[in-house]
């Protein structure tokens, strides 16, 4: 042991000093070093320089101050401010690493951030800007999809069937009205298709009251009759929910006339109607215009403003999407005075760690009725512990009532407000949540979240607090947050289709509160997507998607041109040898005017052409060197002459106009909710019915509807393509085919190069050769405007056809057909670089549900 001892303290003895005195090391050095620089220096011959093949592939040696300076001085021709231009020298020289960080960390209240060109931001634009491609769209940067060749659709089908997807859609804006009750209903009256007036008692009830929101056309001032803008939804305030202080009787009084001032305060709403930004120029100015006349008829004040910046909106798709929401949101409701009587803790632990497990209506979806809206105050998803409220223990751990307590000064500030909420209703399946401190009070200002380096801290010293490696009253979790918040208001919305089929969720929340949403969504398994992910599963749910699917608006015609304007720049590009024909992107809708007065005396009869059109065709041929050139005007703005009817009020009031009650469309199916087949199968179908259907004008109005393509064998529709009529005898080739092969109905590849041809104009001429007109050539009843969806197991496309040729088309091939093989209406679709036509089904949208569906 002696000896051990000693060893220990020799040890000890040899260790080097804890300080050093460098003066001294280094005149003991010195000599040494100056030995070395002589050897060094007679090897080199005292030159330093190193050798040219040898440097270091960098340019730090160069003065580029200097350099930049005298080029600086050369354009100007004369001094330069050497401060600013070294400010700018610096401010360039920081990274885009270095930038986009900054950019990240970036959360102001209100507003898009914007790049050099003005061109907005979305709250999400750096987390997308490294995974997707990015597009300028709308005056937004907004994710295209993926980074890649646009494919990837079979996987994305699998994770909507099977996972959860999300999408930032904050470019979706929100108008908010306010005014009385009456004056309100009157605006929507007069600007919206269907209006919530025409709605059931029940349904009229359940949107008013805000359990349920609504989804419309919003069109000018005069609707039906106007143009359409765009679909939007809108959602009422609840009354139990309307915030009346003094601030709204001061400007409920100086806003209405004294006469009409109770009235006005006491049925005093407030709505807020969604447009997508592409429309929200033209819908706002609508929207605004309507309340100014509905002010100057009844002198009551009504409110119109924009929350451009202020709310945002996350789309949460997909089967699990519901689980996946109970994940990250978890009510924040204050506690009530009798809930710590009986608890070991302190009234502050016990009642912020009961808000875990007290009923929010999240609990089950089935309880949650369709087109629901729940309003909830949810705590700050990324501070919420990794298990969920059910499995909470017994008692909570050290950590979680650290947590609890940094928000106890948040909770005691809405405790008052908590002793004023009753037990929660139902109301059609649907709980909604009573507080008076909810999103609708976005204008008055809500806290932003807190920081992340403030929560990253709080971990940190939690995890400190566990290993007790640190004092627990160090103060780490007193960090100033008054101006922020620990829990935020939403607004739930659950999106339905046809027969019950759920689309997902879309979550309302401000616009600072996005990265703290998004980030946990993301990070719990969800797939984000962007505009392209989203337009194929609107396609494989069969919905319209804005602005593509709605060629009756503005926005449409804008987007299409722009569509237009890339597709020619792209051509410019490619090699005469690669370089394919020009079609045109935006669909000729004119041409389907032909098919009235050019096509055969009853369409798609099978018969001989009319002898008074033949005539024409025989002097057109003459005089045209042997081509039937039919002229049709379509231009890049809005070249859609014509309407679509999304609603059976608007098809009745056509088919009413044009005297055409007796066509085979059902719109009134869609309420009385009978499904089209039994009226396939009835064989008293045509007794009441005339068995010629007279000649409509082509100056006749155009009345559109939305079909769903199905190939009845194979093929598959892109967008654009162009549906035709078929004859009896193409339905019977087609059906008797055996499989792919040839022997089908096609056209000479010389008559598709030049089926349409663009001329100096920037128009469109149908052009016909006289040799393929009675053989092959079918006439348009409509285009695709949604192609099909690769990888899709059904796939459907989406297109718009003439109503009155529709129904040509299924009077006589159900005439001509046995009653059990009656279906859908068969039609030819023809893409535009081939020759081939293909047989679908052309299902009708509007004699099933109302076409208002939208994603």
């Amino acid at each position: 042991m002696a000896t051990e001892g000693s060893k220990r303290s020799q040890a000890s003895t040899t260790l080097p000093p804890r300080k050093i005195n460098v003066k001294k090391f280094i005149e003991s050095r010195g000599p040494e070093l100056e030995a070395l620089h002589s050897i060094v220096a007679d090897r080199v011959d005292n030159n330093f320089r190193s050798q040219r093949n040898k440097r270091r592939r960098t340019t730090a040696y160069d003065n580029q101050v200097a350099r930049t300076k005298h080029r600086r001085r050369q354009k100007v021709g004369g001094a330069v401010d050497e401060v600013n231009a070294l400010a700018k020298d610096k401010e360039k020289n920081v990274s885009r690493r270095i930038r986009r960080r900054i950019e990240l960390r970036k959360n102001p209240k209100t507003g898009f951030c914007s790049s050099g060109d003005g061109t907005k931001w979305l709250r999400t634009h750096v987390w997308h800007a490294k995974r997707f491609t990015m597009t300028k769209l709308w005056g937004f940067h907004l994710p295209l999809g993926l980074q890649g060749r646009g494919r990837g659709s079979r996987a994305l089908l699998k994770w909507f069937k099977s996972g959860v997807l999300v999408h930032d859609a904050s470019y979706h804006v929100a108008v908010q009205l306010e005014g009385a009750e009456a004056s309100l209903m009157s605006v929507l009256k007069m600007v919206m298709v269907p209006s919530p007036s025409t709605l059931s008692e029940a349904n009229l009830h359940s949107v008013t009251s805000g359990v349920i929101y609504g989804s419309a056309m919003l069109h000018h001032v005069g609707a039906p009759v106007s143009q359409p803008i765009a679909p939007v939804t809108y959602m009422w305030r609840p009354v139990h929910q309307q915030s009346r202080d003094t601030d709204d009787v001061q400007h409920s009084e100086e806003g209405c006339n004294k006469p009409e001032s109770i009235e006005c305060y006491s049925s005093f709403r407030q709505i807020w109607v969604w447009i997508h930004i592409s429309a929200l120029g033209e819908g706002f100015d609508a929207l605004k215009f309507a309340c100014q006349k509905e002010m100057d008829e009844r002198g009551c004040l009504i409110n119109c403003c924009s929350l451009e910046g202020q709310l945002a909106k996350l789309e949460v798709l997909g089967l699990r999407a519901f689980k996946h929401l109970q994940k990250i949101l978890h009510p924040f409701t204050c506690p009530s005075k009798n809930s710590c009587q009986s608890s070991e803790h302190s009234p502050a632990e016990c009642g912020n760690y009961s808000q875990f497990k007290k009923p929010s209506g999240l609990e089950n979806e089935d309880n949650i009725g369709s087109h629901a809206i729940l309003s909830l105050r949810v705590y700050d998803p990324r501070i919420l512990p990794e298990t969920r409220a059910a499995d909470v223990p017994g008692s909570p751990t050290t950590g979680t009532l650290c947590v609890l307590k940094a928000e106890a000064k948040e909770c005691a500030a809405l405790a008052g407000i908590s002793d004023k909420n009753k037990e929660l209703p139902k109301l059609e399946g649907t709980f909604i949540s009573h507080s008076n401190d909810d999103l609708w009070d976005i204008s008055r200002g809500i806290s932003p979240p807190v920081e992340e380096s403030v929560l990253c801290m709080q971990r940190h010293h939690l995890r400190m607090d566990d290993f007790c490696l640190d004092v627990p009253n160090s103060g780490m979790l007193s960090t100033s947050t008054t101006h922020c918040s620990r829990s935020c208001p939403i607004l739930l919305l659950k999106n339905n289709y046809q027969k019950g089929s759920l689309i997902g969720w879309s979550i309302l929340l401000p616009l600072s509160w996005v990265k703290a949403f998004w980030a946990p969504l993301v990070s719990m398994g969800a797939h984000a997507i962007g505009l392209r992910e989203k337009h194929w599963i609107a396609c494989e749910m069969g919905l319209p998607f804005f602005p593509s699917d709605f060629p009756d608006c503005n926005a449409y015609s804008c987007f299409m041109g722009t569509e237009a304007a890339a597709f020619n720049k792209k051509l410019e590009c490619c090699r005469l040898d690669v370089k394919p024909w020009k079609v045109p992107i935006v669909p000729p809708w004119d041409t389907v005017r032909l098919a009235f007065d050019k096509g055969p005396t009853r369409v798609g009869n099978g018969k001989a052409y009319n002898e008074e059109h033949m005539d024409e065709r025989n002097s057109l041929s003459e005089s045209s060197s042997g081509n039937c050139h039919i002229s049709s005007s379509v231009h890049l703005g809005n070249s859609f002459d014509g309407v679509v009817a999304r609603t059976h009020f608007e098809l009745t009031d056509f088919l009413r106009e044009i005297q055409g009650d007796l066509l085979l469309l059902f719109p009134q199916q869609a309420e009385n909710k009978t499904s089209i087949f039994k009226i396939m199968k009835d064989e008293s179908l045509f007794s009441l019915r005339q068995n010629d259907i007279g000649q409509f004008s082509r100056e006749c109005k155009l009345c559109f509807l939305r079909i769903l393509l199905h190939a009845y064998k194979e093929g598959v529709f892109e967008e654009g393509a162009v549906i035709c009529a078929p004859q009896l005898s193409d339905i019977s080739l087609l059906l008797s085919r055996p499989g792919h092969g040839e022997g089908g109905l096609q056209m000479p590849q010389s008559a598709v190069k030049s089926y349409f041809k663009e001329q100096s104009s920037a128009k469109w001429e149908l052009q016909i050769p006289e040799a393929v007109a009675k053989e092959s050539h079918r006439w348009p009843i409509g285009f695709v405007t949604t192609g099909f969806v690769r990888g899709s197991k059904k796939p459907v496309a989406v297109a718009l056809c003439e109503a009155v040729l529709l129904a040509r088309l299924r009077e006589e091939q159900w005439r001509d057909m046995p009653t059990k093989r009656r279906k859908e209406i068969y039609v030819l679709v023809r893409n535009l670089r081939s020759s081939s036509y293909r047989l679908a089904l052309a299902t009708i949208v509007l004699e099933q549900h109302e076409d208002v569906e939208f994603i």
